[in-house]
């Protein structure tokens, strides 16, 4: 694998240890004390840990090379990979709903310490850390997953506010408030995995990554270039791709349209982070009559 595949699956593993602890830790003591709110959290981290195992194996399959059946790569792989992880969340998301409806029709009561408090806010300093860190990365090393990871791993700060709003509450002798809190889980779980999947969704279906006006604005900055037009894009973050056509005068040599195009090819390059590849068609200058 190359550098930037092994530094991404040594963040996930990083931060797969880092789920399994705090899943352990609220599945734990939130099964000892009944309260449904943390135990939930609990489950919502797990499922961070197995997203984080798929996550690693993906990376492993994308950082393979171009070969005769996957031409263009296995990047998108990675992307998939995104999916597969927002499906494990939506389904999460759809068992804590569950568990919280039976909860309302049982006698079980929750049981709140000090401790109970404590632990969840040492998750939470756990996920802040872990969500800036992973976001960091992300945008360093270009990657869907590290990227779509840390968006999860935000919503879980927000889920563990909650579980706090919910032991107050308790506390405070209203005990109702337990599983409407995890009702509240349930949602944001699910609403995190939908918005991962419509975001990785765009790359697999090849939508447009990059704006052709601001494509064709850099590409007239190389002398010789009397015509952009055509411009498609597609890819994934770090493995963009554009084809485009360009028009030249129709009396200019083929050696000198030849270098025009690759001046468009490394001008677009350096000028736009994340493009892996430019595909110019040159074209003659129509004459207008």
């Amino acid at each position: 694998m190359d550098k930037r595949s092994i530094k991404i699956q040594q963040i996930l593993a990083v931060i797969l240890v880092l789920n399994f602890l705090v899943a352990f830790v609220k599945i734990v003591y939130g099964t000892l004390t009944n309260t449904l709110s943390m135990k939930s959290d609990g489950y919502h981290s797990l499922f961070d840990g197995i997203s984080n195992i798929v996550g690693i194996i993906a990376i492993f399959v994308a950082a393979k090379p171009p070969d005769k059946t996957h031409p263009y790569g296995h990047q998108k792989f990675e992307t998939l990979a995104s999916i597969i992880i927002a499906i494990l969340i939506i389904f999460v998301g759809f068992e804590i709903f569950h568990n919280s409806i039976d909860r309302f029709t049982s006698n079980i009561s929750p049981n709140v310490t000090n401790l109970s408090f404590l632990v969840m806010i040492g998750t939470m300093a756990i996920n802040m850390m872990v969500t800036e860190y992973e976001r960091r990365k992300g945008e360093q090393l270009s990657s869907d997953i590290l990227l779509a990871d840390s968006i999860h791993t935000r919503s879980d700060i927000f889920v563990s506010l909650s579980v706090l709003v919910a032991l107050v509450a308790i506390k405070a002798g209203y005990p109702i408030i337990d599983p409407l809190i995890s009702l509240i889980i349930a949602a944001v779980i699910v609403k995190a995995g939908v918005s991962i999947i419509l975001s990785s969704s765009k790359t697999l279906c090849d939508a447009a990554q990059l704006e052709e006006d601001m494509i064709c604005s850099l590409v007239y900055e190389i002398e010789g270039v009397e015509n952009c037009h055509n411009v498609r894009t597609r890819g994934c973050i770090g493995e963009i791709h554009i084809d485009l056509h360009i028009m030249v005068r129709p009396d200019m040599p083929l050696y000198d349209a030849h270098a025009i195009s690759h001046k468009v090819m490394e001008h677009l390059k350096s000028k736009i982070k994340g493009v892996s590849e430019v595909m110019v068609h040159v074209d003659p200058l129509k004459e207008q009559k």
